[in-house]
């Protein structure tokens, strides 16, 4: 056997606490091809009994019509490869964690859907010679043509949610934390980058 369920547990949240497991996923997920990155969120549902943590409340558990929610933002390569991610309340919108996503990442483009049209993003992008391949929003009153060939690449971040959905504890949000839930999603990634 592993041992004692309680040493183990321990050992595991011990490693999540210190980023063990974010950087055995950046040491072996290999070096990333940044011609252009993809952007997108996913709703993860959140079992009942992974609420209510102690102490730190700010657990990115959110409440909405489907029940307790999780939004993980992440950013893959241009060859479909998991950078980065963010979790986010439910509820709230995907575009405000961008910032810290694409922080001290260079890269020519980005790709997004129409969550993320947005003057101040598209401004932020402009300043920092990024393309933005973005569709526009149907209420904005000019409209800004985006790059249709190079959009039609954003079916990589899709594609990597369904492999990284496979695994039942990132599926289903089972941990209280948010530390806890990070290091779940690495250790499927890690497992997804050395395939």
């Amino acid at each position: 056997g592993f041992g004692a369920w309680n040493s183990i547990f321990r050992r595991f949240r011990r490693w999540a606490e210190h980023g063990v497991f974010q950087r055995i996923f950046e040491s072996l997920s290999g070096d990333p091809d940044f011609e252009y990155v993809l952007v997108d969120g996913t709703i993860i549902s959140v079992h009942q009994k992974a609420s209510g943590a102690k102490g730190d409340l700010n657990q990115a558990i959110g409440r909405s019509k489907g029940g307790l929610t999780t939004k993980v933002l992440a950013l893959v390569d241009a060859l479909g490869n998991l950078v980065r991610f963010r979790l986010l309340p439910g509820q709230r919108s995907e575009i405000i964690a961008v910032p810290a996503l694409i922080e001290d990442l260079s890269f020519d483009a980005f790709l997004g859907d129409k969550a993320f049209d947005a003057d101040h993003l598209r401004g932020a992008l402009h300043e920092r010679g990024v393309q933005a391949v973005i569709p526009a929003r149907q209420n904005r009153k000019i409209c800004i043509p985006h790059d249709e060939e190079i959009y039609k690449w954003r079916h990589l971040i899709e594609n990597y949610f369904s492999k990284i959905k496979e695994f039942r504890g990132v599926n289903t949000r089972y941990d209280k934390t948010d530390t806890s839930y990070e290091a779940t999603w690495c250790i499927a990634a890690t497992v997804i980058a050395l395939r």
